[in-house]
């Protein structure tokens, strides 16, 4: 008879004016992934955050009970010392300390004040090894990508004795090669004898992977799927995380209403900012109108963002060239507030470290990007802050108590809303979307898709940036391909797949090899 790992019975947790949990039960059997799915702010990583012991016990309600023995957590080091180990969405790594050194932090090898270096590289060059991560250990973590980053946090939970595994979002920032790796990887680990818990949005993930599927809705549990009993479908899935069917995944535009030229970039060439002999963008030239959504696609570090970034304000890269038009009228961009002056918004990927202030309230947030626009005479207006504030949220549907609260209190999906509330609000012609729906749910997308479409609806331009194909194909009225910081291509929306994408990706990177 299967082994019930983990129950968690009738967990209650409160926040000041929210009840996140109501009443939770959760049950893992050892051996098995179980995926826990549902909305931002579902209460999905709360529930996780109170079995490792981030929220300690009394300060819940209800039991956790793991191998048999109820267990009252104190802090993240006694949930470890169990087995329990968690890998956060954000990647918990010194950027400027080895992999060695990272993978022991806190867990050192030797004596009290002498590490033994040795041991440590040798043991962290096997778990590398066991992980399929082909890195020295004394290789600093700045220097290896985020697909290699987020090995290197498994590597460090089998360093700690993992029994049970949580990842939170352990593919939002990988492209799909490394995705399906990863999660190989954990499959692998399965037949090993190790327990998974996967938090993810991605459905045809969750569909390839998961033993059971946990479905959690406003703080509750609606149901468990059992792979070998139930008929999983995605729709049935979408239905339970957000009470409907989302019958199609990209709203669609009652009218395309694609008018005069927006932008025009011409040219455009853009050098790394440290190793200045090496070129990032490499004479790009790209077009939008009014009224479109135009999408750049292609593999990570394809050059995308750096684009981006780039052409607004000239906020990433050295030796800049080329030219810019926005109406017809070339323009020179040489800080954000220029770009922002011209009526071009960024909308970052990194909404946490770039893109919001998490420790200020959402009404700060909202009005950052345009304080004159709540001011009289270089003096904020506190009452037409707080009202821009509370309008940009009945419009982008962001839920919140109050617009004074924390915005780095708000799920992934309201945080994003946030974001692009920030630069709304700021009245662009142009608005540059760089994954725009990373690490948010189903619900929360379509709500985003909706948004662009009604930004185009008022004339406005929206360029789109995903490394999701079926959104840039679903959403796109043309879409361009980069690869190596070049356009490779470009494709109308409506005639778009995946297969002719990736197949000017794939002889443009065959032509260079």
């Amino acid at each position: 008879m299967a082994k019930v790992l983990l129950e968690m019975k009738n967990i209650t947790k409160t926040f000041p004016g929210v009840k996140a949990l109501d009443n939770v039960n959760f049950e893992v059997i050892e051996g098995e992934i179980h995926t826990l799915v549902g909305e931002n702010g579902a209460g999905k990583s709360t529930l996780m955050n109170i079995l490792s012991g981030i929220y300690p016990y009394g300060s819940y309600e209800g039991e956790v009970i793991y191998d048999g023995k109820v267990c009252r957590f104190t802090n993240i080091k006694d949930s470890e010392e169990k087995g329990i180990v968690i890998i956060h969405q954000e990647l918990a790594l010194v950027p400027y300390m080895t992999i060695g050194e990272n993978m022991f932090l806190g867990n050192e090898r030797g004596r009290t004040f002498a590490i033994d270096w040795d041991e440590t590289y040798d043991k962290a060059d096997n778990y590398l090894r066991i992980v399929g991560l082909e890195e020295s250990s004394r290789t600093l973590v700045k220097d290896i990508g985020v697909g290699k980053q987020q090995l290197v946090e498994i590597a460090k939970a089998l360093a700690k004795n993992a029994k049970l595994l949580i990842l939170d979002e352990p593919t939002a920032s990988l492209n799909e090669k490394d995705s399906k790796a990863l999660l190989d990887l954990i499959l692998q680990f399965k037949k090993e004898g190790l327990t998974s818990i996967l938090i993810s949005h991605k459905l045809n993930e969750i569909s390839y992977i998961a033993d059971k599927i946990t479905i959690i809705r406003d703080g509750a549990t609606i149901e468990t799927l059992d792979k070998s009993v139930d008929e999983i479908t995605e729709d049935r899935i979408i239905r339970g995380m957000v009470g409907r069917s989302i019958s199609d995944r990209f709203p669609k535009r009652e009218s395309k209403n694609i008018g005069e030229m927006a932008l025009e970039v011409e040219n455009w060439n853009v050098y790394h900012p440290i190793y200045e002999d090496h070129k990032i963008i490499d004479d790009v030239s790209l077009y939008a109108r009014k009224g479109e959504v135009v999408g750049i696609a292609g593999l990570m570090g394809a050059g995308r963002t750096e684009l981006a970034m780039s052409l607004f304000g000239k906020s990433y890269g050295t030796d800049i060239s080329g030219r810019i038009k926005i109406n017809g009228r070339e323009v020179n961009l040489p800080n954000v507030r220029a770009a922002i002056k011209e009526g071009l918004a960024y909308v970052t990927e990194d909404r946490k470290d770039n893109g919001l202030i998490l420790g200020d309230t959402i009404k700060h947030n909202i009005t950052l990007a345009n304080l004159s626009g709540v001011s009289n005479k270089g003096i904020i207006d506190a009452d037409k802050e707080y009202n821009v504030a509370v309008d940009q949220r009945e419009k982008l549907n962001i839920k919140c108590p109050t617009v004074e609260q924390n915005v780095g209190n708000l799920s992934g999906g309201n945080q994003q809303k946030a974001l692009l509330a920030k630069w709304m609000f700021a009245n662009p012609e142009i608005l540059i979307l760089d994954e725009p729906t990373r690490g948010i749910d189903v619900g929360a997308k379509y709500e985003i898709y909706c948004i662009i479409n009604q930004l185009v609806a008022e004339g406005r331009t929206v360029i789109l940036i995903s490394s999701e194909l079926l959104e840039v194909i679903g959403m796109c009225d043309r879409i361009y391909i980069m690869d190596s910081g070049k356009i490779v291509g470009e494709v109308e929306g409506d005639k778009a797949t995946q297969e002719n994408i990736m197949s000017h990706i794939l002889k443009t990177s065959n032509k260079g090899a």
